[in-house]
Formats: structure tokens, sequence, C-alpha cells
């Protein structure tokens, strides 16, 4: 008992010293950055924040002017345009990877083929030169800027594609508040179809009626509105005398990166959800089809459940990825947080260590934000062993 007490506080002690070692370390660095910066004129820390920008930003999530906003405020709105760019692309790529993962077992030979096309077309290029061929030559591909092609209401060119815009304001309020009503009852359904099975009650229609409530709650209040008469005015673009005018536009180099992101991504993801699903053992289906249960039924309530347990933990690798991949988005001139912050903030003050150091500390955040989240879906879909 006694050498077991020696050997923690031997190990403690020792965990103590590396502690201090780095954090010398850590001291000695910042001291020698601070003095040869102030050889060169620059004052060390992070007072140039509050400073004025005078720089434009072409998307922009939150108010930010260029002639009275600070470098603090451009760099919220880097990572709005970062977060926004990686939460479209892990959803996209979560629906498509599941869709290609599932196809790479289908019966059917030439879905099979196609799905394992992609995936080693796609996974095997560099994301990079995936980036370029989504705005350059897809974008090349597009109508010119001056005879963009109408699409019911909206408009795409090669300056981007524009989309009605629906103002919520006053009462309008009430229909996102009615999406997100739809949402929880979905939620609320899932769990008691989850309750249900777990308690071998009869089973729950839990996607069905959450999704029609989904689209329903948010349709009723749209036209409880206009009945009322206050309906949600609706920004609609038109062609001007030099270019679209009003709607909500959608940048050319936004839409690379989100498509270039999450077709890349889900390569990845589609070969763990094959991984997934070929790890549950194949009586697992067979029993399912034996209580009469189709092929889709098997494979949503007996399967899939099972694969998430083998499949959460790699996903979440997948998820990290997209983020940080996002910052790729420099080379087609998306302004996410590096082509904002890491680019023009410091190319305009000189503060890189400051600039390096909150760039760091954001993608670090994120990572174990993510991670974090991820963990405890993992905890939920695990099966404990009785």
């Amino acid at each position: 008992m006694a050498e077991s007490r020696k050997t923690s506080l031997r190990a403690l002690a020792l965990q103590i010293l590396l502690a201090l070692a780095v954090a010398g370390l850590v001291y000695l660095a910042a001291g020698n950055a601070a003095q040869k910066l102030a050889k060169q004129g620059i004052v060390a820390g992070f007072g140039f924040l509050s400073r004025n920008a005078g720089f434009d930003i072409s998307q922009r999530l939150i108010p930010y002017a260029a002639a009275t906003s600070t470098y603090l405020d451009a760099f919220f709105v880097g990572l709005c345009n970062t977060l926004l760019a990686a939460a479209l692309g892990i959803v996209l790529a979560t629906l498509i990877g599941f869709v290609v993962g599932i196809a790479r077992l289908s019966p059917n030979l030439l879905a099979r083929g196609l799905a394992s096309a992609y995936v080693e077309a796609i996974r095997n290029v560099p994301l990079l030169l995936q980036l370029l061929v989504w705005y350059v030559a897809v974008r090349v591909a597009l109508p010119s800027a001056e005879a963009p092609a109408s699409l019911g209401g909206a408009f795409v060119s090669q300056r981007g594609l524009v989309l009605p815009s629906p103002e919520f304001s006053g009462a309008a309020w009430l229909v996102p508040i009615a999406f997100l009503a739809g949402i929880a009852a979905l939620s609320l359904l899932r769990r008691r179809a989850r309750r249900a099975a777990e308690t071998g009650l009869p089973p729950v229609r839990a996607w069905l009626p959450g999704l029609a409530l989904t689209i329903l709650l948010p349709g009723l209040a749209w036209i409880g509105l206009a009945l009322a008469g206050h309906p949600v005015a609706v920004d609609w673009p038109a062609r001007g005398p030099y270019d679209v005018e009003g709607g909500l536009p959608i940048l050319p180099e936004f839409a690379a990166l989100v498509l270039g992101l999450s077709t890349y991504t889900a390569a990845f993801i589609a070969e763990i959800v094959r991984a997934g699903l070929s790890s549950v053992a194949r009586g697992q289906g067979e029993a399912a089809s034996a209580l009469g249960l189709s092929r889709g039924q098997s494979l949503r309530l007996v399967v899939v459940p099972q694969a998430m347990r083998a499949i959460v933990p790699p996903l979440t690798s997948q998820y990290l990825n997209v983020t940080k991949n996002s910052s790729l988005a420099v080379l087609i001139g998306y302004p996410d947080l590096v082509h904002v912050f890491m680019g023009t903030v410091l190319n305009q003050t000189n503060q890189a260590v400051e600039v390096v150091a909150i760039t760091m500390a954001v993608y670090l955040t994120l990572s174990l934000a993510t991670a974090f989240l991820m963990n405890l879906y993992n905890r939920r879909v695990t099966m404990v062993e009785r």
C-alpha cells in the first residue's frame, strides 16, 4: 500500500514538473516574441481588436460596416461564415454519406456500382482540387452574369444563386417558431417510439407524423397570418439593368465550399456507414424479415440502430475534418475566419502572434465542442451489456 502511494506521488510530481517546464517555455517564447515585435515598432497585445477595420466583407450574417466596424467585428463575421459553411457541410455530408453507404450494400448491381464509383473517385482526389473544380469548372458552365437563368422565382448565373427571401418581422416570427415546434414534436415522437420498442409495446410511428407536423405547422402559421391580414413578406429577386436585384444572394464561393466539403466528406462517411452495417450480424436482418418487416423497415428499425455504435466514433473524426477543412476556403476567396482574420486583419495589423493564437484557439474550441457533443450522442446509441 505504501509502495503504491509512493508511486502515485512520484507520478504526480513528474506531471507537475512537466507542466511547469511547459509553462516556462511558453513564457520564454512569449517574452522573446514581445521583444522582437517591440524592435519592429509593433505593440504586443489584443488592443488592435478595438481599432477600425476599414475593409468590406462580401458575406456577413451579422451587422458589419467597413467605416465603423472594428477588427473584432470582422473576427465575428468570419467566425459566423465558418460556422455556417461547416454546419451545412456536416448536414449534407451525413445525408449523402448514409445514402451512398447503404447503396454500397444494395442488392441492385447498378446502385452498388454507382456508389462504389462515387466513393473511389471522390475520396482519392485531393479536396483542394475538388474545390477548384466546383468553383472554376462548374461555375464557367453556368449562364453569364448578363443573362442569368430564371428558376421559378430564383436566378442563377456565374455570380451565384439568388433566392426569394422571406422577411420574418413582427408576427411573421410565428412561422419559424411553428417550425421549431414541429421539430420538438418530432423529437418527442421519436422518444416515445424508442420507449415503446424498449418495453415491448406496439410500435409507434414517429418519422411520418413528425415530418408532417414539421411541414404542416409552419404552413398553417403562414396561411393564418395571410388570412389575418399580416402576410409574411417575401423579397422576390428581379432582373435589373445591370444585375439581379433583391432576394437572398448565395455567393459562388460559398456554394463551391459547401458542395466540395460535403461531397468529399460524404465519400468517407459512406465507407464508415458500409462498415457499420456490415458489422451487424446477418441473422438480425433475417430475423426482421421473418417477423414480416420489409427491407426498408428492417434497415431502419433493426440494422441501423445496432450499426450506429460502430458508426458514431469514426463519424466524429469526419465532422472534425469538415470544420478544419473549411479553412481551405481561402483558396477560392470565401470570407471565412482564415480569409478574414488571418488574411486581411493580419496583413493590416501585423499582429501575427495574436491573430494566429486566436485562430488556433477558435478551431481548437470548435473541435473540442464537436467531439464533446458526439461523445454524448455516442453514449446514447451505445448498447449496454446486460
